[in-house]
């Protein structure tokens, strides 16, 4: 979420100049294919897409980093979050940035996997009652 609020305040995320942080990473990424260490598929992917359309990418970047630490933190559709975090993590991974990536990789699928008990202490502890689970199909409960 942090990271997400830091972007916020910067014009090359969402500000005049927003998608000029993404397209650098993904000239980046780019650079790495060509030196073989990225995949040729996935610097296709940033060069064809996410560099066409930076300005949305920066968007969809900016304000998913702070839907993900939102949902995590209060635990809201937990295991959504922590899907979409996966996935953000993974595109690191993918551009060939290790650091604590695949510790924080394995961390969300962990959290998909165990999303029924993580959401135990948090808002979807009532939220998941109303919304309906994959797992349960019941009726709601009654409040009384």
């Amino acid at each position: 979420m942090s990271a997400g609020i830091g972007k916020v305040t910067s014009d090359v995320w969402v500000g005049s100049e927003a998608g000029t942080a993404l397209k650098g990473f993904s000239q980046g990424v780019i650079a790495k294919a060509a030196e073989g260490e990225v995949s040729a598929t996935y610097a296709w992917f940033m060069e064809s897409v996410v560099s066409n359309n930076a300005t949305i990418f920066s968007y969809v970047v900016v304000y998913g980093e702070i839907l993900v630490g939102i949902g995590l933190i209060v635990g809201c559709l937990t295991g959504i979050a922590a899907f979409f975090g996966g996935l953000m993590n993974f595109s690191f991974l993918l551009a060939g940035t290790v650091s604590t990536n695949p510790i924080m990789f394995i961390i969300a699928v962990l959290l998909v996997m165990g999303w029924k008990v993580a959401g135990w202490y948090g808002i979807d502890r009532w939220l998941l009652f109303y919304l309906g689970t994959p797992w349960k199909v019941t009726n709601k409960p009654q409040i009384k």
